[in-house]
């Protein structure tokens, strides 16, 4: 084992700090004697310990398997300890070449950090208003990405209060994120979340990638997996967090080998340890803003990004899914966030436990998340334009549906109103039946729609050729629309318009729009970047 260590063994004095809260590039330590004290501490400076560790034994989470900024502190022991350091890359390169070493490593590394998570005194502060637009955005960035934190209320919690009033922050300052560092930020943005808390990698603007994906969905995690495995380099980016519309999945119970199901969190969280195992770069939250370059002459792809950085790449996968559908209501944008939302993440749960809710779809998606909620509300509307649900949703979720007795289903029906304001947010939800006009006024302060999705391709503003829909073409259909072609030019089958531009998953024209078989276009792509990248 010690062959894959990065340094030298070293010699640290009791009491001596190994790392802190907040260090970048922090190697995980194997004692091979005496002990190291590991204690987790939150923004505030609150610090409980964790354990104390002995000989034989590694230090470290999921964070030191990228070099990412540490969530814990650790001092050596009464005795002192020797250690012997494993940076990123020789910690990643023990978790490949080693098979049984490999998978204890992974194992401890991921349990760690659901140790996080799941404890009181870790990570982020976040106080302010629930169900404010801000604090809600910020709630869900952190746990869809798997970073531990604590919410307090600003008006109710005692310790929030308190620090609200010690640094004299305004109500129109909230909500407050207090970092792991210590460091303060008023009423951030998402940019400025992931900044501090060291979420994103340093791209390097001469860096030239064999493969950069767009989207950190099931799709475009399986690329970075068997393209990373197979010892390209990869760069992933999305705009919100790992996993895309399947991470806010409650439940996925129709993916092959999960028979009692898997929530789209979960599953997204293994495929993005898998693919930083094998060394792939994921940056999340970093949105793509557009491509340019002439790829006919083998010239690499410019892959332009919203923070200003431009990265070159001999291969780009478009794997951007779907923007979620919004029906035409006058005033829904005013709640967005705000009572109207697009998943049911367990942040939503939370918001709207114990209350009486609607939501709008019959698809399987709707199924899912209606048998996610209805347990932990009072009552469930499930509104459905259509004349049931048979037509567009699983048995198995049409069954579970229909065993829950605070569930009412109102077919042939739309939303027509929303009631409240910006501040006050969501306070009712008028529907209306399509076919007596009859409307039906319901005292909601939560409005889910699951009404389905168009392509998410807007961005690419012509680089490639979509359909009329918006979907990206790929294959010899795309390769009839090569306005430098003459007769048509050969196309592998996901490849889009532009030479060495690929599109899978839901983005993709004619895509079957399930999470296995975006799986298997992620797995299928690598052979035809092989490919590409030969000829």
């Amino acid at each position: 084992m010690s062959r894959f260590a990065s340094d030298v063994e070293r010699r640290f004095e009791p009491g001596e700090p190994l790392f802190e809260v907040g260090d970048v590039g922090v190697p995980t330590w194997l004692i091979v004697e005496g002990s190291i004290a590991i204690v987790r501490r939150d923004g505030l400076g609150r610090e409980k310990p964790i354990v104390v560790q002995v000989a034989g034994q590694f230090t470290g989470e999921i964070s030191q398997l990228a070099g990412r900024p540490s969530l814990a502190a650790a001092t050596a022991g009464p005795g002192g300890c020797r250690a012997l350091p494993f940076d990123a890359a020789h910690l990643r390169a023990l978790a490949v070449g080693s098979a049984e070493l490999g998978e204890m490593l992974m194992r401890a590394l991921i349990l760690r950090r659901v140790g996080l998570l799941e404890g009181d005194t870790a990570g982020s502060v976040l106080i302010g208003q629930p169900g404010e637009l801000n604090r809600v955005m910020i709630e869900g960035l952190l746990t869809r990405n798997g970073y531990p934190f604590t919410a307090f209320d600003s008006s109710v919690d005692e310790e929030g209060r308190a620090v609200v009033q010690r640094l004299g922050v305004l109500p129109d300052e909230l909500p407050l994120l207090v970092c792991p560092t210590g460091k303060v930020l008023k009423r951030p943005t998402i940019a400025e979340v992931a900044t501090c808390l060291g979420m994103l990698p340093e791209l390097k603007p001469d860096a030239l990638y064999d493969v950069a994906i767009v989207g950190a969905g099931p799709a475009g995690l399986a690329t970075a997996v068997y393209a990373a495995s197979e010892g390209l380099s990869v760069l992933v980016l999305d705009q919100r967090a790992m996993g895309g519309q399947a991470g806010a999945s409650a439940r996925i119970e129709n993916y092959l080998g999960f028979p009692t199901g898997i929530s789209g969190l979960a599953l997204a969280a293994r495929a993005y340890h898998q693919a930083q195992k094998f060394g792939a770069e994921l940056a999340i939250p970093l949105e793509a803003d557009h491509l340019s370059g002439d790829t006919r002459d083998g010239q690499p792809s410019r892959l332009h990004l919203s923070n200003d950085a431009t990265v070159r790449a001999r291969a780009v996968v478009i794997a951007t899914g779907a923007r979620y559908r919004r029906p035409n209501i006058a005033n829904l944008a005013d709640f967005e966030g705000s009572g109207v939302a697009y998943w049911a993440s367990p942040v939503e749960a939370k918001l709207c436990a114990g209350q009486e809710v609607v939501l709008v779809g019959g698809g399987n998606s709707a199924g899912q998340a209606v048998a996610f909620l209805a347990p932990k509300i009072a009552h469930l509307h499930l509104v459905v334009r259509g004349d049931g649900l048979a037509a567009s949703m699983s048995r198995y979720l049409i069954d579970r549906i229909a065993s829950f007795p605070n569930v009412t289903i109102h077919t042939r029906t739309d939303v027509a109103t929303l009631e409240g304001n910006r501040e006050s947010g969501l306070t009712a939800v008028t529907c209306r039946n399509r076919d007596t006009g009859e409307m039906l006024r319901l005292p909601v302060k939560h409005l889910f729609l699951f009404i389905g999705a168009d392509p998410n391709s807007a961005w690419l503003g012509g680089y490639v050729a979509v359909d009329r829909q918006g979907f990206v073409l790929t294959g010899q259909e795309a390769g009839a629309r090569d306005a430098g072609a003459q007769g048509g030019a050969v196309r592998l089958p996901l490849e889009t318009s532009r030479h060495g531009v690929f599109a899978i998953g839901d983005v993709r024209a004619g895509s079957t729009k399930r999470v296995a078989a975006a799986v298997g276009e992620g797995a299928a792509v690598v052979a035809q970047i092989h490919a590409h990248l030969a000829r």
